[in-house]
């Protein structure tokens, strides 16, 4: 149902004869009873209720629960940061569908949202899961309490826990550190070489007694590292497991399996490596080159950008000289290259 009404105006006809005629103009005015019209502010207004009584829930928990309060908004953001990503790993895929790219082809930056969107995504899919029923992210929220590092990702970390566990998570890979470099010292016999016997005792020598060694003195025992006995096909199951753990991979699998994982894993950080040359390591933010530190073996939690940027751009010269065919020295070189490093910059 509509209204209308009508209006008298001039109009002049030919021969220039004036005179009065009435012309309907009809306009048209939408009735307010009309049943074809559509509540309007509706669902903004639902969306402003619902928003309104979110904050007001939340300031309440704030006053009266301030440690739940903290879970509550750490849980929220990183729910909505995970979707984020989410979104934007979902444009890298169609780009990669769409244009024909392959992983190495991508950026430094999509390269490593990828690869730590996966590792990452499938840590958190449990929790995600069981967050989706109404009231279900109570659980969450004790699990948050209970066990933070072990069933949650980082976006579920506080400031203060991402630091703790980070440092954590780097003791737990020292001690696999312990393991390498002892098992390297044993296969050094094993060389058919002297001087390359020779240099190898060298640098174990000057790791073990606290120095960092220079990229060129690990560049010339590369020969021992792609054959036996330290070629990556050569490497033993404890010393495979002992890669695994500095990697943040499963130890609890079989040798082919682990041996597979372990070559695809540093093969996807040569590639990250190869980008991030083209890149540049003074184009990273201070959380990007740490985070790019502490996955090639470094904790970077305590240091300075500055001290990062230096030890990352060494790693880079290195791995640069390297071809994927030398996993095994690249896996070698992430504890050689970190183990004393804090030591040298105190130094």
């Amino acid at each position: 149902m509509a209204l209308y009404r009508g209006k008298i105006c001039r109009s002049v006809l030919d021969g220039g004869n004036r005179h009065l005629r009435k012309c309907i103009v009809l306009l048209y005015q939408p009735c307010h009873l009309s049943t074809s019209s559509k509540p309007k502010g509706v669902i903004s207004l639902i969306v402003s209720k619902a928003k309104y009584v979110n904050e007001k829930y939340e300031r309440f928990l704030e006053r009266k629960f301030p440690r739940f309060y903290e879970l509550y908004s750490t849980f929220m953001k990183g729910f909505r940061m995970l979707l984020v990503e989410a979104k934007e790993v979902g444009m890298i895929k169609q780009k990669m569908t769409h244009q024909g790219v392959e992983f190495h082809q991508l950026s430094y930056r999509e390269m490593e949202k990828l690869r730590q969107f996966r590792r990452d995504i499938i840590k958190a899919a449990p929790v995600v899961l069981i967050s989706i029923p109404p009231f279900a992210n109570y659980i969450v929220f004790l699990l948050m309490y209970f066990f933070p590092r072990q069933l949650l990702i980082r976006h579920f970390w506080t400031p203060n826990q991402q630091e703790e566990f980070l440092d954590i998570y780097h003791h737990m890979r020292m001690e696999s550190y312990v393991d390498i470099l002892d098992n390297l010292s044993k296969a050094i016999p094993q060389v058919t070489e002297k001087s390359l016997q020779s240099q190898m005792l060298n640098l174990c020598t000057q790791v073990k007694h606290g120095s960092h060694p220079q990229v060129n003195d690990i560049q010339a025992v590369g020969a021992a590292f792609t054959g036996p006995p330290l070629g990556l096909k050569r490497l033993d199951v404890h010393q495979l497991k002992a890669f695994s753990r500095v990697l943040f991979l499963t130890p609890h699998l079989p040798a082919f399996f682990l041996q597979r994982r372990l070559g695809s894993h540093i093969c996807e950080i040569h590639n990250l490596d190869c980008a991030l040359l083209k890149l540049g390591v003074g184009k990273l933010s201070e959380v990007e080159v740490k985070r790019a530190c502490y996955i090639r073996g470094l904790n970077s939690t305590h240091l300075s950008t500055e001290d990062c940027r230096t030890w990352l751009k060494c790693w880079l010269q290195l791995s640069s000289r390297l071809k994927v065919s030398e996993a095994s020295l690249l896996l070698h070189s992430m504890v050689l290259l970190s183990t004393n490093y804090h030591n040298s910059i105190k130094q």
